[in-house]
């Protein structure tokens, strides 16, 4: 069997990840010693694949919250690698897989709203959890077109 292909991601009550401008204040922090199964996940990911807008928001972060863990990010524009274990892939979902897969062997993070969306439109996801957090946005990046 293939690696799989699996989505970690939180929504607000009206499915969005991010609000206007990429906004990410209103999730809220964990309670101390809980991860919601997060550092499981994590565990058993050999890499990330992410599309660019998402890059590009965790690129601005304080610290590279990815460690070791390859990132591929999904785009078709130059990129700077703000982390050595950064990379840049173009295709569609089979052949943006296929250059993850001739890299890493493990589970595949797949990270980003319209990247998540054209995947599943794919049918590439395998499993898919959805944090929905008790918060109503009206705008911003959608989960679900």
């Amino acid at each position: 069997m293939d690696s799989p292909v699996r989505v970690f991601i939180a929504c607000s009550l009206d499915g969005f990840i991010a609000g206007p401008d990429d906004d990410l204040s209103w999730l809220p922090e964990p309670p101390e010693g809980e991860d919601f199964g997060y550092g499981a996940f994590m565990a058993d990911t050999a890499a990330l694949l992410m599309g660019r807008n998402s890059y590009d928001v965790v690129a601005g972060f304080d610290a590279w919250p990815y460690g070791e863990t390859p990132v591929f990010v999904a785009t078709s524009r130059p990129l700077e690698p703000v982390a050595a274990t950064v990379r840049a892939v173009s295709g569609d979902p089979a052949g943006l897989l296929a250059a993850v897969r001739a890299q890493v062997d493990g589970g595949i993070y797949l990270d980003g709203g319209a990247l998540i969306r054209t995947f599943l439109d794919a049918g590439l996801v395998d499993e898919l959890t959805v944090s929905v957090i008790p918060i109503v946005l009206g705008a911003g990046a959608p989960l679900f077109a």
